[in-house]
């Protein structure tokens, strides 16, 4: 346990979460409306993996005076593969994503996490991955990451046995051209497809980016994903499961459940999962989540 003022260990259940005071180095924008913040943070930046998600406020004033959950976009590496910063994506919404969005370097911020289970580390050989909105943003280190491109968190035991995917496919969809995000930051990435839809029309596919997932379950056996990821409007993401149960397809769902602490204390962001003899009961998205396996989901028909 790190006893520094700046990294003192939260109570709850989540024991590898901490508290630290830092420093923001860059802010840009990725579509309209949509912003990238980096922030220098070794410790945590060291610690995420993909699907995780951290609590973050502004380090002066009371308003607002409680954290909102950000996942990770992506760590940001030294010249010897060292995390030293990392990246979350957001979407200009209420107030403190306005206030966020005046935000230049030099800006302290309060943090803490990482929170959450985040995706597991993947087993098979071709992913695909259905964004929606501002649900794209997981993907970059998550494709990174099956694809054998970068390691993430200090577990020294997960990686243990697994083999890099040979192939991503990255669906992502929007409401219009205007809004779909800068995805240059994926151009590096050997090994992935990006496939868009646009519900006007006005960028790839004229249609729900459910479409697209349709589309690619159509193939043949040596052409269709073995497991999807998936992240967006709720939605979308009942819809992407209920093709995937449909498909005999395992999915798993990143869910971006309003939440005020995001360590399991307040019980303010359950949502329903099945039990035995087909009734249903509530579990914590900030802890056992905010990744399910879509089967264990109470998703409505």
């Amino acid at each position: 346990m790190n006893t520094s003022p700046q990294h003192d260990c939260l109570p709850g259940q989540v024991l590898n979460a901490h508290q630290e005071l830092a420093t923001v180095i860059s802010q840009r924008q990725l579509a309209d409306g949509t912003y990238a913040v980096r922030i220098a943070a070794p410790q945590m930046a060291s610690a995420i993996r993909p699907g995780q998600f951290f609590m973050l406020r502004p380090a002066n004033g009371t308003d607002p005076l409680l954290g909102r959950p950000f996942a990770l976009y992506d760590t940001v590496v030294d010249d010897s593969g060292t995390p030293v910063a990392f990246e979350f994506a957001y979407h200009v919404i209420g107030k403190m994503t306005r206030l966020m969005s005046h935000w230049s370097a030099g800006e302290k911020v309060e943090l803490s996490g990482p929170f959450g289970n985040g995706f597991p580390v993947y087993e098979g050989q071709h992913l695909l991955c259905v964004g929606g909105g501002i649900g794209y943003t997981p993907f970059l280190a998550v494709s990174r990451e099956v694809l054998g491109q970068r390691k993430y968190g200090n577990d020294p035991d997960r990686y243990k046995g697994a083999e890099p995917a040979n192939r991503v496919t990255f669906c992502y969809g929007s409401q219009t051209k205007s809004v779909v995000a800068d995805l240059s930051d994926f151009d590096d990435l050997e090994g992935l497809d990006i496939q868009i839809s646009t519900d006007d029309g006005t960028a790839g596919h004229h249609g729900l980016v459910t479409d697209l997932v349709k589309e690619m379950l159509a193939r043949s056996e040596s052409e269709r994903p073995d497991g999807v990821y998936c992240c967006g409007p709720e939605p979308m993401m009942y819809a992407v499961a209920r093709i995937c149960a449909a498909a005999n397809l395992p999915c798993w769902l990143s869910l971006e459940t309003p939440m005020a602490c995001g360590f399991g204390a307040c019980f303010s962001c359950v949502t329903k999962v099945r039990i035995e003899n087909n009734e249903w009961d509530y579990r914590r998205t900030c802890v056992e989540g905010p990744i399910f396996p879509a089967e264990t989901l109470a998703i409505p028909e």
